[in-house]
């Protein structure tokens, strides 16, 4: 009669299973191509040639959680926070604000970042891949609380070095 009771716990431990939903995480995206495109935010709905169909970029990394975090890791790998201090400003523009010059959409980000900017912004579409400026566009976004605050991390997911060692006698060094 246990093994009755035993396989039935084992069935309902798998459909529990089964019924959980999981964040999707695609580790590597494909295609990974360069990120070079010429229209990814229209500046104005004037084109040569007659009417223009507009294919406006979707950002595929916007409300993952894994995407801001990896945006936050590639913020700080490629040096952005050496001009936009984590966000704040410095040499660069603070990227916690609410208006911008350029747009906050993720199309105008993504542009930013691809074509560059006059006066400072270096382009970088020539050198990233196309998944990895949507992740550095989704943990900007998510400075603003433009993400979902279930996606948007609490902390971050590096190690924090703990400054309030204590010493054997138990005071502060």
């Amino acid at each position: 009669m246990s093994s009755r009771y035993l396989s039935a716990a084992g069935i309902c431990a798998v459909l529990l299973a089964a019924g959980c939903q999981r964040e999707k995480r695609d580790l590597r995206p494909a295609p990974t191509r360069l990120a070079i495109l010429g229209t990814a935010a229209r500046e104005s709905s004037l084109q040569p040639g007659g009417p223009q169909v507009s294919l406006e970029p979707v950002n595929p990394a916007e409300g993952n959680a894994y995407s801001i975090s990896e945006g936050e890791r590639l913020f700080n790998a490629y040096n952005c926070s050496g001009c936009h201090s984590h966000g704040g400003g410095g040499i660069g523009p603070p990227l916690i604000k609410d208006v911008w010059i350029y747009g906050n959409d993720p199309a105008n980000l993504f542009d930013t970042i691809v074509k560059g900017r006059p006066n400072g912004m270096p382009s970088w579409g020539g050198r990233l891949p196309e998944y990895q400026i949507w992740q550095i566009v989704t943990y900007i976004r998510s400075l603003n609380n433009l993400e979902p605050k279930a996606a948007t991390p609490a902390r971050t997911d590096s190690i924090e070095q703990n400054s309030h060692t204590l010493t054997p006698t138990g005071t502060k060094p």
